[in-house]
């Protein structure tokens, strides 16, 4: 089973930029899906952005769509969330998440069973 390491959070001012990274090991990620799932205070944790293994196809939830780019390096084992035009509403902690993903050719939104500890992103007004 492969093991996730987030990293890159922090404290940020409305407008700016951010890049989360995600360090697997234990396994390539060669195979996996890997996606991007922030949980705000008192909420669920919710889907922004994957990546299918292959790298050729990628998902976005509305919201950040336009800000939000997901991109992975198999080669170096990692993945990064690239943020931008970072708003309030996009603080909580940024989990990066895998699952097998040669199963099935569509990129779906759920069924990750892999999961980091989370980074802390915080974005003032």
């Amino acid at each position: 089973q492969v093991q996730l390491v987030e990293s890159g959070g922090g404290l940020v001012q409305a407008g700016n930029s951010l890049r989360l990274s995600c360090a697997a090991s234990g396994d390539s990620i060669n195979a996996y899906d890997l996606g991007w799932f922030p949980q705000a205070p008192g909420t669920e944790r919710e889907f922004v952005a994957s990546i299918k293994w292959h790298g050729g196809r990628a998902d976005y939830e509305d919201s950040v769509m336009g800000r939000f780019f997901i991109s992975r390096d198999n080669a170096k084992n990692t993945a990064t969330l690239h943020m931008r035009s970072l708003e309030p509403e996009d603080t909580a902690v940024y989990y990066c998440a895998a699952k097998f993903g040669l199963a099935r050719r569509e990129l779906t939104r759920d069924g990750y069973d892999a999961w980091g500890q989370g980074t802390q992103v915080t974005v003032s007004s």
